[in-house]
């Protein structure tokens, strides 16, 4: 069981879940060369290795191959609630590599993961990409975790849209001006009424091409920049409440004792000009776009 501890003064809550120390850490390199490496649980035809199965999309029996997306309870609990959500039967493709159509199957599994659990707290569902994001395993996964209606969560509201990088009929992504990340961005639906949950199928096949194009517009940027010598890597989550939205966070570079003793992000990144750059704009152009303005 998780215990939710308080902090009077704050009105922060930290989650004492001890469980999580017996975690596996197979992203580590320098473990992988020490010890025999061990078959993934996540990987088709090792079903029978991995927890509880409890959803899936495609075909096959529980516990079987012939799946596209398999969500699993975690052996190593975050929350009482707390699931799995394997994106592909392949141990290697991250979001960026898969097909639309795949990236689709992997937001239906989130709605209906979502549904089921919407009565029973606060649903927030997250992806920790890459070591550097949090991973612990390689094969490429989600998770979701259901939270107490009653714990004050420290979630951002959705950000005021500025600095757009798209607009399609559902949905639009910006990178707001409060990003605290270089090249953070948004995705959020233009109807802010609803949660997750409401999509309709259409709109997650919309919402999958979206999410996709900007993670491999990140990897694009990544790789032309090298604004550090940390590896790929990023995180998003879904924001569990109305008026929802999907924060990409990319982890170009690290937060350090000034971020961590004030609380306060240092992005070295005009979000104006990660926008550009996500809609396809050269930093070269972008450069002298700058110019130009200061001289009007």
């Amino acid at each position: 069981m998780s215990k939710y501890v308080p902090d009077i003064i704050s009105h922060r809550w930290v989650i004492i879940a001890s469980s999580r120390l017996s975690r596996p850490e197979e992203v580590s390199s320098k473990k992988q060369k020490k010890t025999k490496k061990k078959p993934c649980v996540f990987c088709e035809n090792n079903e029978k290795l991995s927890s509880t199965e409890v959803y899936r999309v495609g075909k096959g029996k529980i516990n079987e191959p012939g799946w596209k997306v398999r969500v699993i309870s975690n052996k190593y609990p975050i929350t009482d609630y707390h699931e799995i959500v394997i994106h592909s039967p392949d141990h290697e493709k991250n979001i960026e590599d898969l097909s639309k159509q795949q990236v689709g199957h992997i937001l239906l599994a989130y709605r209906e993961r979502f549904r089921f659990y919407r009565k029973l707290g606060q649903v927030l569902i997250f992806c920790n990409n890459g070591e550097q994001a949090g991973a612990s395993m390689q094969h490429p996964h989600s998770q979701l975790v259901v939270i107490p209606s009653q714990i004050n969560l420290d979630t951002l509201a959705k950000e005021p849209i500025n600095n757009v990088v798209s607009d399609t009929e559902s949905f639009i992504s910006y990178c707001p001006d409060f990003s605290q990340w270089p090249y953070e961005v948004w995705i959020a639906p233009k109807d802010g009424t609803g949660k997750y949950a409401d999509l309709t199928d259409t709109q997650l096949e919309e919402m999958a091409e979206i999410l996709q194009g900007l993670i491999k517009q990140l990897k694009k940027i990544y790789t032309s920049h090298k604004i550090s010598n940390i590896p790929f890597a990023y995180n998003y989550y879904i924001y569990p409440g109305h008026n929802w939205y999907l924060r990409i966070i990319p982890r170009f570079v690290y937060r350090a004792g000034f971020e961590l003793g004030t609380g306060l992000n240092v992005n070295v990144v005009d979000p104006s000009e990660a926008a550009l750059e996500l809609r396809g704009i050269e930093s070269k152009i972008i450069g002298v776009l700058s110019k130009l303005k200061g001289k009007i």
